[in-house]
């Protein structure tokens, strides 16, 4: 006999607690990067908006990078009160998996991602810590493809339990693996700019305001050598439960 199916069941719906503070670093290399500054002002005022303790950071070489990297935990670390959430936005030159300090020299974004993991940032562990990366992952261009004809470690009641080092995380990318990031001399990057405004504007779970994100990106056309390119974000996330910054 055939056992009816059950109906399927909403999801449970557990959202990570936002209560605490909330506290930003931006690491940004504007030397031969023209728009950066118009990147930062507009992440400023996200962050003020979205009422994060921010501290930013100009032209930092390799070893900058991982410097203030750990600074940046000890001052979770050492917070006064409960943090909630930490953001990392790194802008900078780039490869697959590496940034470029202001010095030429190369530094591994593992070795940055891993300054706040759940082993080694106490503050964090089982919170959500958020890292947007505007930087190239390699040097592809997408020209883009026609479409349809058309262009386009907690206490729980049972005592304690554990939680893997890597949860909690969001990567956020300005483009997918072995692709080009651009950036606009005036107005800044493309990513940076949607990526503000719409966090500001809509309401949603983080993963949800992303996904946004990348919908407004796919439909934008970028010109670069005198073609039309194409470019979207790539979303990581190991985030437990919703994440609502608003």
């Amino acid at each position: 006999e055939s056992k009816e199916m059950s109906e399927p069941k909403p999801l449970e719906e557990e959202a990570y607690d936002m209560s605490g503070a909330r506290l930003a670093l931006t690491l940004c290399v504007t030397k031969a990067r023209k728009g950066s500054e118009a990147d930062l002002d507009a992440l400023k005022s996200m962050f003020d908006h979205l009422r994060f303790n921010s501290t930013m950071k100009r032209d930092p070489t390799a070893q900058q990078f991982q410097d203030e990297m750990e600074k940046f935990q000890q001052v979770i670390d050492s917070w006064e009160e409960p943090v909630s959430c930490a953001f990392v936005v790194l802008m900078a030159h780039g490869d697959e998996g590496i940034l470029m300090g202001e010095d030429g020299e190369t530094v591994q974004l593992d070795d940055l991602f891993q300054v706040l993991n759940n082993k080694n940032c106490k503050a964090l562990r089982a919170k959500p810590k958020v890292f947007i990366v505007q930087a190239c992952r390699g040097v592809h261009k997408d020209l883009g493809e026609t479409v349809g004809g058309d262009e386009v470690t907690l206490i729980t009641n049972d005592g304690p339990y554990t939680i893997p080092t890597y949860t909690d995380f969001l990567h956020v990318y300005s483009t997918v693996e072995g692709f080009i990031s651009y950036r606009q001399e005036e107005d800044g990057s493309c990513f940076i700019q949607t990526l503000v405004k719409v966090f500001r504007d809509r309401l949603g779970s983080i993963l949800e305001l992303l996904t946004e994100v990348t919908r407004l990106m796919a439909e934008e056309e970028l010109l670069h050598e005198g073609r039309l390119r194409k470019v979207n974000p790539e979303i990581q996330s190991t985030l437990r439960k919703k994440l609502y910054l608003q």
